[in-house]
Protein backbone atom coordinates (compact mmCIF):
# COMPACT_ATOMS: atom_id res chain seq x y z
CA UNK A 1 0.00 0.00 0.00
CA UNK A 2 1.57 3.66 -1.39
CA UNK A 3 1.72 5.86 1.52
CA UNK A 4 -1.32 8.23 0.05
CA UNK A 5 -3.35 4.85 0.16
CA UNK A 6 -2.29 4.80 3.77
CA UNK A 7 -3.22 8.61 4.55
CA UNK A 8 -6.34 8.29 2.88
CA UNK A 9 -6.96 5.16 5.05
CA UNK A 10 -6.29 6.93 8.38
CA UNK A 11 -8.59 9.56 7.16
CA UNK A 12 -11.66 7.61 6.62
CA UNK A 13 -14.30 7.91 9.26
CA UNK A 14 -15.20 4.77 10.90
CA UNK A 15 -18.17 5.56 12.33
CA UNK A 16 -20.81 5.23 9.80
CA UNK A 17 -24.96 5.25 9.41
CA UNK A 18 -26.00 1.66 9.65
CA UNK A 19 -29.71 0.16 9.48
CA UNK A 20 -29.58 -0.99 13.18
CA UNK A 21 -32.50 -0.60 15.01
CA UNK A 22 -32.63 2.22 17.11
CA UNK A 23 -35.25 1.06 19.96
CA UNK A 24 -34.09 -2.33 19.90
CA UNK A 25 -30.07 -0.27 20.47
CA UNK A 26 -31.84 1.74 23.49
CA UNK A 27 -33.33 -1.38 25.12
CA UNK A 28 -30.13 -3.33 25.05
CA UNK A 29 -27.33 -0.99 25.53
CA UNK A 30 -28.93 1.72 28.15
CA UNK A 31 -28.08 -0.42 31.20
CA UNK A 32 -30.19 0.84 33.21
CA UNK A 33 -34.23 1.93 33.76
CA UNK A 34 -33.68 5.54 33.86
CA UNK A 35 -31.36 5.62 30.76
CA UNK A 36 -33.71 3.70 28.74
CA UNK A 37 -36.24 5.61 29.88
CA UNK A 38 -34.05 8.73 29.08
CA UNK A 39 -32.98 7.25 25.32
CA UNK A 40 -36.90 7.14 24.60
CA UNK A 41 -37.38 10.42 25.69
CA UNK A 42 -34.53 11.47 23.78
CA UNK A 43 -35.50 9.97 20.62
CA UNK A 44 -38.98 11.36 21.03
CA UNK A 45 -37.70 15.16 21.46
CA UNK A 46 -34.85 14.60 18.79
CA UNK A 47 -37.22 13.61 16.25
CA UNK A 48 -39.79 15.80 16.96
CA UNK A 49 -37.86 18.87 17.17
CA UNK A 50 -35.66 17.79 14.17
CA UNK A 51 -37.68 16.52 12.03
CA UNK A 52 -35.56 13.86 11.20
CA UNK A 53 -35.85 9.83 11.43
CA UNK A 54 -33.35 8.71 13.87
CA UNK A 55 -30.51 6.63 12.69
CA UNK A 56 -27.72 3.98 13.99
CA UNK A 57 -24.38 5.64 13.47
CA UNK A 58 -21.76 2.95 14.33
CA UNK A 59 -22.75 0.39 17.42
CA UNK A 60 -23.85 3.40 19.69
CA UNK A 61 -24.96 6.60 18.35
CA UNK A 62 -28.48 7.91 17.65
CA UNK A 63 -28.50 10.07 14.75
CA UNK A 64 -30.46 12.95 13.33
CA UNK A 65 -29.91 14.42 9.96
CA UNK A 66 -26.82 14.09 7.77
CA UNK A 67 -24.15 16.45 6.58
CA UNK A 68 -20.56 15.79 4.68
CA UNK A 69 -17.63 17.82 6.07
CA UNK A 70 -14.33 17.84 5.26
CA UNK A 71 -11.93 18.77 8.20
CA UNK A 72 -10.15 22.14 7.69
CA UNK A 73 -6.92 20.25 10.31
CA UNK A 74 -7.00 17.25 8.24
CA UNK A 75 -7.44 14.91 5.32
CA UNK A 76 -10.30 13.28 7.00
CA UNK A 77 -13.52 13.93 5.37
CA UNK A 78 -17.30 12.14 5.95
CA UNK A 79 -20.92 12.13 6.47
CA UNK A 80 -21.75 12.59 10.26
CA UNK A 81 -25.24 12.93 11.86
CA UNK A 82 -26.24 16.63 12.70
CA UNK A 83 -27.15 16.05 16.05
CA UNK A 84 -27.38 12.95 18.10
CA UNK A 85 -26.39 10.93 21.73
CA UNK A 86 -25.90 7.95 23.00
CA UNK A 87 -27.31 6.62 26.57
CA UNK A 88 -23.59 5.57 27.60
CA UNK A 89 -22.87 3.22 30.86
CA UNK A 90 -21.52 6.19 32.60
CA UNK A 91 -23.65 9.14 31.55
CA UNK A 92 -26.08 10.19 28.33
CA UNK A 93 -23.76 11.55 25.34
CA UNK A 94 -25.40 14.60 23.83
CA UNK A 95 -23.63 15.53 19.95
CA UNK A 96 -25.82 18.65 20.22
CA UNK A 97 -22.74 21.62 20.66
CA UNK A 98 -20.69 23.26 18.44
CA UNK A 99 -19.44 26.42 20.12
CA UNK A 100 -20.69 29.06 17.83
CA UNK A 101 -21.21 32.37 20.41
CA UNK A 102 -25.14 31.67 20.49
CA UNK A 103 -24.03 27.85 21.89
CA UNK A 104 -21.86 29.04 24.24
CA UNK A 105 -24.01 31.43 25.75
CA UNK A 106 -26.73 28.80 25.98
CA UNK A 107 -24.20 26.69 27.70
CA UNK A 108 -24.80 28.11 30.86
CA UNK A 109 -28.32 27.73 31.23
CA UNK A 110 -28.53 23.49 30.16
CA UNK A 111 -28.44 22.73 33.65
CA UNK A 112 -25.94 20.03 35.20
CA UNK A 113 -23.06 18.44 32.75
CA UNK A 114 -19.84 17.49 32.03
CA UNK A 115 -18.29 18.95 28.82
CA UNK A 116 -16.24 16.61 26.43
CA UNK A 117 -14.00 17.20 23.73
CA UNK A 118 -16.72 16.84 21.40
CA UNK A 119 -20.09 16.06 23.34
CA UNK A 120 -21.89 17.35 26.64
CA UNK A 121 -22.40 14.35 29.21
CA UNK A 122 -25.58 14.45 31.33
CA UNK A 123 -26.59 11.33 34.07
CA UNK A 124 -29.66 11.89 33.61
CA UNK A 125 -32.35 13.76 31.56
CA UNK A 126 -33.93 16.09 34.47
CA UNK A 127 -30.53 17.15 35.12
CA UNK A 128 -31.09 19.24 32.19
CA UNK A 129 -33.49 22.12 30.39
CA UNK A 130 -34.86 20.89 27.58
CA UNK A 131 -35.88 24.03 25.80
CA UNK A 132 -32.19 25.08 26.68
CA UNK A 133 -31.25 21.21 24.66
CA UNK A 134 -33.97 22.40 21.80
CA UNK A 135 -32.06 25.58 21.38
CA UNK A 136 -28.97 24.23 21.49
CA UNK A 137 -29.33 21.70 18.34
CA UNK A 138 -31.28 24.83 16.45
CA UNK A 139 -27.97 26.67 16.79
CA UNK A 140 -25.80 23.62 15.59
CA UNK A 141 -27.93 22.65 12.69
CA UNK A 142 -28.11 26.15 11.51
CA UNK A 143 -24.52 25.98 11.90
CA UNK A 144 -23.53 22.94 10.07
CA UNK A 145 -25.88 23.76 7.39
CA UNK A 146 -24.66 26.90 6.79
CA UNK A 147 -20.78 26.21 6.89
CA UNK A 148 -21.42 22.92 5.33
CA UNK A 149 -24.40 23.05 2.56
CA UNK A 150 -27.71 21.75 2.83
CA UNK A 151 -28.15 18.32 4.76
CA UNK A 152 -30.76 15.18 4.02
Amino acid sequence: MSTEQKKQVKSTVKTKQTEANVADFINTFADTEQKRKDGFELLKIMTDYTGYEAKMWGPSIIGFGIYHYKSEKSRQEGDWPLVGFSPRKAAISLYIYTGTPKNDELLPQLGKFKMGKGCIYVKKLSDINIDVLKEMMHETIRFTQLKYGATS
